[in-house]
């Protein structure tokens, strides 16, 4: 990894516009490949639907995963996040892996870490050479925002991962995040945690990994909320690369950029939950990098 890294963007969000900005970063991922979506929260208007997806799923050949979630909802269950699956049309377009359906879960090594000396994720995880990371990127009412970092840390942890990430390294069952949401860390020091699961699951994959973030539908809520914000601004655009310090931080900053009325809604969200925070740790863990050139394909 260089000192500058490449981010590519475009300002036209299609489907076929994602398969373009993969192509332009010239990044063949390799062997089996897992490809990491956000299935969407039951009741939430935001979410990316399968069918943007499809054509830049069937383009690396990959295989759609997702994880369980650990707060109560239609996800937090393999019972029901299968069936919530199904509903929003993820089974219609993809064979899709969940990755922590049955264990037991497998724990990846945490270098270095403040809080964390592991990652645990589904058994399935072990599957795949490489990792397509397809994120949606949009505020969070925990971590401030959601992007690269967010899918490679909360997004690839299994249930009992996601709890040990919320609680600091406090908790590591899956039973125990009925506890989980009473006795949450000092802010930072989940938003650590996540920096230093996200190093964990980019390191696993050695460099075989590309990132996508969207930014649509640019609420200051998540996909895993119920009950979501409507968006606060309009559309941006894609931005593909491998750097995911640099891809959450060309986002972040193409919000502030923006003449948009609404951005100063969505930068609350950040600021309030000292969001950037996980982009300065995962620099500082070495994962990525601040310093990027946005590449705009479609002046090219």
């Amino acid at each position: 990894m260089g000192s500058v890294a490449k981010i590519y963007f475009t300002r036209n969000i299609t489907p076929e516009s994602v398969v373009k900005l993969y192509e332009a970063l010239g990044k063949q991922l390799s062997g089996r490949v897992a490809v990491k979506v956000h299935s969407g929260e039951e009741g939430n208007q935001n979410y990316l639907h399968p069918e943007f997806w499809k054509p830049m799923v069937e383009k690396v050949g990959g295989r759609v995963v997702e994880c369980n979630t650990a707060y109560g909802g239609q996800r937090n269950t393999t019972i029901k996040h299968l069936e919530l699956l199904k509903k929003h049309g993820w089974n219609a377009y993809f064979d899709v892996d969940l990755m922590d359906a049955e264990g037991p879960d497998v724990e990846i090594p945490v270098e270095n870490g403040r809080h964390l000396q592991t990652d645990i994720v589904g058994k399935n995880f072990l599957n795949y050479d490489s990792m397509l990371v397809l994120s949606h990127f949009k505020g969070h009412p925990m971590g401030g925002f959601g992007g690269a970092l967010k899918q490679l840390s909360i997004g690839c942890a299994s249930s009992a991962g996601k709890v040990k990430i919320h609680s600091a390294g406090k908790y590591t069952e899956a039973s125990d995040q009925d506890v989980l949401w009473s006795d949450l860390p000092e802010q930072d020091a989940f938003l650590e945690s996540m920096a230093e699961a996200a190093d964990a699951v980019y390191r696993h994959f050695d460099n075989n990994i590309v990132f996508i973030n969207v930014m649509k539908n640019l609420s200051v809520d998540c996909d895993c909320c119920a009950v979501a914000e409507d968006p606060c601004m309009a559309d941006v655009g894609i931005l593909c690369g491998t750097d995911p310090v640099a891809i959450d931080k060309a986002c972040l900053d193409l919000v502030k950029a923006s003449n948009d009325p609404g951005k100063e809604h969505f930068l609350e969200r950040v600021s309030s939950r000292h969001g950037e925070h996980t982009v300065e740790e995962a620099c500082r863990r070495g994962t990525g990098v601040m310093e990027y050139e946005l590449i705009d394909i479609d002046s090219i």
